[in-house]
């Protein structure tokens, strides 16, 4: 797998090589263009690099020093675009976790085919509302943000009428170690994996366990990640949320999601090892 960031890394390149075009078409130096702007000319250099993303006034200056201020609504949208790929969950959720809970129900509603893979907890989509409740407020804890659970787990228990619902399908992957990691309680985790084995059964789901001590091949990934059709891939990084839209990038996804597939369980084995992990708790 390439860096979970190298999607921003190129967009920042991608945008910085069209700043160094105008920059060539207006016939400026790098340097005569630095005096003209009033800033040292290594500026230029790591801008052209894409080293320091561009501000909106870095834009509108350099434009209008080449002569080029109609392509500069294009370049901000450009760089504002790329700033949302790679958000600290601390921005992402500063308005509250109901409000990041509401902000993907376009996504979700216009995606045909989900593809989960989750190392860390039990896919949102299949959980219930007493599991999303302790995982959100631990969430909430940690980030130290806006205390309206409550009004979160209520958006996303809502959100899993999609289940049900419309042309959508749904391949979710989960480690082994997922269903033995307790959150909240004993009660709370026998609660979840028996929601688990109900919402397998569904016909638009297909969940897939990964055994654990199965052998695996070098570079499998550890962030949990979620494809949305082949359009974009949404990662769950530990300060971060990185969204992924380059094609060559979603393939890489794409490859990693069927290979972890190839060595999962499904139907009966993978009931057995949820129940299981539901004996162990007792």
């Amino acid at each position: 797998m390439t860096s979970p960031s190298s999607s921003v890394q190129d967009a920042r390149r991608a945008l910085g090589q069209r700043l160094r075009e105008i920059r060539k078409e207006s016939g400026l130096t790098g340097r005569e263009l630095a005096r003209r702007a009033g800033w040292h000319e290594s500026k230029t250099s790591r801008l052209e690099h894409g080293k320091t993303p561009p501000s909106g006034a870095d834009i509108h200056t350099w434009t209008e020093i080449c002569g080029a201020v109609d392509q500069a609504p294009d370049l901000i949208a450009t760089a504002r675009g790329i700033d949302g790929q790679y958000v600290e969950w601390r921005r992402m959720e500063q308005p509250g976790l109901k409000h990041a809970q509401e902000s993907v129900l376009p996504l979700f509603e216009r995606t045909r085919r989900f593809r989960t893979y989750q190392s860390w907890v039990i896919p949102g989509l299949l959980q219930t509302a007493a599991y999303t409740r302790a995982v959100l407020s631990t969430v909430s804890t940690l980030r130290d943000g806006p205390d309206d659970v409550e009004g979160a787990v209520a958006v996303r228990m809502d959100r899993q009428r999609i289940l049900r619902s419309g042309n959508h399908r749904f391949a979710m992957l989960v480690e082994e170690w997922v269903l033995r990691t307790v959150i909240g309680d004993a009660e709370i985790m026998a609660g979840q994996l028996g929601h688990l084995i109900a919402a397998a059964s569904l016909p638009s789901v297909s969940l897939g366990v990964i055994p654990l001590g199965h052998p695996r091949g070098v570079g499998w990934p550890v962030e949990s990640f979620t494809m949305y059709d082949d359009a974009q891939v949404n990662v769950e990084l530990v300060s971060a949320h990185l969204t992924v839209t380059q094609p060559r990038e979603i393939d890489e996804y794409s490859r990693a999601f069927t290979e972890l597939g190839a060595i999962a369980v499904y139907g009966a084995p993978a009931r057995s090892l949820i129940t299981s992990a539901i004996n162990v708790l007792g």
